[in-house]
């Protein structure tokens, strides 16, 4: 048998094994984890490449590693977690013969204890944003369900008033509360703002290099 149809074969075996039904909750969870690895590194490899970039001093070497070393770590976390989520909530559902809500937040927290429980940046920054998103989303539920009155006036404008007085009122007199890539951020923008000697360091770059 040529190379040509053994590779028929197996993908036409692969794709009978795909069609099972009774392999249908397995796969998902390995599909699970592939869709996690991608979309972490995705989401994970620009944002390293340009905060490193903007940032962070050293060789290129130097930051070319730190950007493979948070795509890295974000893709296999992700992953780790959507593998573990979907795994528990199919066990659950076996086990009890059908889906509950309880299942979501059980599998979710266990996967959350066990891949985004260690307290380092890339888990601090995941974590934060998933915060402010479920905040708005229980905000945004509360009304639905009738539990506060649903506002006359969008409140959103106060919402942005609030949070960035807290943030730089922070950022100003409790920076060291802020995480570090914000405080990154921040000093690009309001502190280093301040600080100039010619046209170079004023329009050109932000810093000289006798600074730098």
């Amino acid at each position: 048998m040529g190379v040509q149809a053994m590779l028929k074969t197996l993908l036409y075996t692969i794709n009978s094994l795909l069609q099972q039904r009774r392999y249908r909750a397995a796969l998902a969870v390995l599909k699970g984890f592939r869709n996690g690895a991608v979309y972490g590194a995705k989401i994970r490899a620009p944002h390293a490449l340009v905060m490193t970039f903007l940032f962070k001093s050293g060789s290129l070497r130097e930051k070319l590693k730190a950007i493979a070393q948070a795509t890295y770590t974000h893709s296999r976390n992700l992953a780790y977690f959507v593998f573990a989520y979907k795994g528990l909530m199919a066990l659950q559902s076996r086990l009890q013969g059908k889906n509950f809500q309880l299942h979501s937040f059980v599998a979710a927290c266990v996967g959350g204890w066990l891949v985004f429980g260690e307290n380092n940046h890339i888990n601090s920054q995941i974590n934060m944003y998933l915060l402010s998103r479920f905040l708005f989303g229980l905000s945004r539920l509360a009304v639905e369900k009738g539990y506060i009155p649903e506002p006359k006036q969008d409140p959103f404008p106060i919402f942005a008033a609030v949070t960035w007085g807290i943030v730089l009122w922070l950022f100003e007199y409790h920076r060291h509360t802020l995480q570090p890539s914000l405080q990154s951020s921040m000093t690009y923008l309001y502190d280093d703002s301040n600080v100039w000697h010619d046209i170079s360091d004023f329009l050109i770059y932000n810093k000289s290099n006798a600074q730098k």
